[in-house]
C-alpha cells in the first residue's frame, strides 16, 4: 500500500518547517507566521529566537503554568477549542455535531474489547489546536500508562470544514493511542490524532513511535511502571491537531462544554 498524498504534502512542508534558513530570514518567517496566525507570544520566547519554523510550532512555556494540585481535578491537557463533548451513547462519540463515530473503531484492533467497553457510556472530550495555540500537550491527571498504540493512517486536516465533510475522519487519520489509568484505578484514553502539514507527534516516554514515517502496521508498548504525574509535559504536535479524551463511565463530570476555549492547567472536569 502507497503512503496516502495527505503524508506526501505533510512530509514536504515538514521539511521546509524544520529547515534552519539564515538568521534575517527566519526571523523574517517566524514573525510573518506569528502575525498572520495571531500567535500570543507572552508566555514564550521572542519569536527571533527559534532557529526554524518548527521550533517555533514546538516552543515550551518559559514559566509553568500554575494549576489545582486537587486529585479530583481534571486539567485540560493542551491549550484548545472544545470542538465537541459530553456523553458517549453506548460506544459512539461526536465528531462534530450530527457525525458519530464508534469508539471501538478509533481505539482499534489492537485493544481488547473488554478494553473497549471501559468507556461504553462514559464521556469524550475533543480538543482542537489551531495553527496558534501552544502545541505541547501535558497529563490532565497523575496517571499509570498502561499501553500507546500507534496506528498509522492519513493526514486529512481536522479543522472544522473538513470535519463536517468527512465522515469518520479521526478513525481515518494517523493517531497514537494512549491507555491510561488514574490513582482510584480508572481508566481513560487520550489519543493524539495527526493532521495536514508536519503530521509529526512526539511522545517523550516513547521515543520508539515514529509517525508520518513509513510504517504500514500499527506497533503496541506495553508498561509495568509507567507513571507520569499530573501537568507533566509528555509530547507535542508538530503543528496544530487534535487530542481525543475518552473516559470510563461515572469517572468524570464534565465543566466545560462545546465552543469553549480551554487553556492547559484549566480545571475542564470534577473526577467522582
Amino acid at each position: 500500500m502507497n503512503r496516502h498524498i495527505t503524508s506526501a504534502i505533510s512530509q514536504t512542508f515538514g521539511k521546509f518547517a524544520n529547515k534552519e534558513f539564515s538568521k534575517g530570514f527566519q526571523t523574517l518567517i517566524n514573525k510573518t507566521y506569528v502575525g498572520l496566525m495571531g500567535l500570543d507570544m507572552s508566555e514564550f520566547n521572542d519569536p527571533s529566537s527559534y532557529p526554524s519554523l518548527n521550533a517555533l510550532f514546538t516552543r515550551k512555556l518559559n514559566h509553568k503554568r500554575e494549576f489545582s494540585l486537587d486529585s479530583q481535578d481534571f486539567i485540560s491537557p493542551c491549550d484548545a477549542w472544545i470542538s465537541e463533548c459530553g456523553d458517549i451513547d453506548k460506544d459512539y462519540a461526536l465528531q462534530i455535531k450530527g457525525m458519530r463515530y464508534k469508539c471501538d473503531d478509533f481505539i482499534g484492533d489492537d485493544f481488547t474489547q473488554e478494553e473497549k467497553n471501559l468507556v461504553h457510556n462514559g464521556k469524550f472530550i475533543n480538543l482542537y489546536l489551531s495553527p496558534k495555540d501552544y502545541h505541547r500537550f501535558h497529563m490532565p491527571l497523575d496517571t499509570k500508562i498502561l499501553k500507546v498504540v500507534h496506528i498509522p493512517g492519513k493526514f486529512y486536516p481536522v479543522n472544522i470544514p473538513s470535519l463536517k465533510k468527512r465522515i469518520n475522519l479521526f478513525i481515518e487519520n494517523e493517531r497514537v493511542v494512549i491507555q491510561c489509568q488514574n490513582s482510584s484505578g480508572k481508566n481513560f484514553y487520550m489519543i493524539l490524532v495527526s493532521a495536514l502539514n508536519v503530521g509529526v507527534m512526539q511522545v517523550n516516554f516513547e521515543p520508539r513511535i515514529k509517525t508520518n514515517a513509513n510504517a504500514m502496521n500499527s506497533s503496541v508498548y506495553k508498561y509495568e511502571d509507567m507513571k507520569l504525574e499530573k501537568g507533566d509535559d509528555f509530547g507535542c504536535f508538530e503543528m496544530g491537531s487534535t487530542i481525543i479524551v475518552l473516559v470510563e463511565k461515572d469517572m468524570l463530570d464534565l465543566e466545560i462544554k462545546m465552543d469553549d476555549n480551554v487553556k492547559f492547567g484549566q480545571t475542564i472536569a470534577k473526577a467522582r
